[in-house]
């Protein structure tokens, strides 16, 4: 615990005054503002400053609280959000439409908007071509799964087996994937029901060793697509 620091709030706007007096415009985003901080959470906070040349990210621990500032001008965030969509990853315009005011001047509005409308709009759709790719890496992971007797080997194996297949099940359905914790939400926000039984298949295995219903949940997201794919598959040629 660390009784003596401000609230989160409190504390960004004090970091803003003190580091960034001149911005335009700043957010405070993250799970502080989602109502999921834990003890290790930061401050997530995007800064927008026509007197920037070229963005960048700084840690820093002001106050006691780690701060990971974004600092943006008034237009290189857009590069960011046209890269975030093309990796389906939205992380800077889910920081920006989520976010918490703390500085405005006249700025953050329409930004905030131009945020919103992107994470509506989703990801790129894959095409047959990537599908299939897809198809194949994952039916080439799930046979290695299928047939270790190496325990080591297999806990390696099926970590990759849930990210490629997350990833598969989220980006054939134009929804936006993430990495570490936020493949999990992203499943979540997708539909929770699915995303329970996709934990819980993995749960199962890392707990017992038994694969099951790991395979069969695989099997039951290549389905709708051809399913496993192997014969015929072909790459440049």
């Amino acid at each position: 615990m660390h009784p003596n620091r401000l609230e989160p709030v409190e504390a960004a706007k004090q970091f803003i005054s003190l580091h960034f007096p001149n911005c335009q415009g700043a957010i405070l985003a993250g799970s502080i503002v989602r109502g999921k901080a834990t003890e290790t959470s930061d401050l997530d906070i995007v800064v927008f400053s026509k007197n920037i040349h070229s963005s960048y990210r700084e840690s820093l621990i002001v106050g006691g609280w780690p701060i990971e500032v974004f600092v943006h001008n008034l237009t290189s965030y857009k590069s960011y959000f046209e890269s975030d969509r093309k990796r389906a990853r939205p992380s800077l315009p889910r920081m920006i439409a989520e976010g918490v005011s703390l500085k405005n001047e006249g700025i953050l509005e329409a930004i905030q908007e131009e945020a919103k409308q992107l994470l509506v709009i989703g990801p790129e759709s894959w095409s047959e071509e990537t599908i299939n790719l897809k198809r194949y890496f994952i039916t080439d992971a799930l046979d290695d799964f299928i047939g270790s007797n190496d325990r080591a080997e297999e806990l390696f194996i099926a970590n990759t087996l849930a990210e490629l297949t997350s990833e598969f099940t989220l980006r054939t359905n134009r929804r936006w994937i993430g990495a570490s914790k936020w493949i999990a939400r992203s499943l979540k926000e997708y539909d929770e029901v699915f995303a329970e039984q996709f934990v819980e298949a993995y749960d199962l295995y890392y707990k017992t060793g038994l694969k099951n219903e790991v395979i069969k949940m695989v099997d039951k997201i290549l389905q709708p697509y051809g399913g496993r794919l192997f014969e015929g598959f072909s790459l440049g040629k």
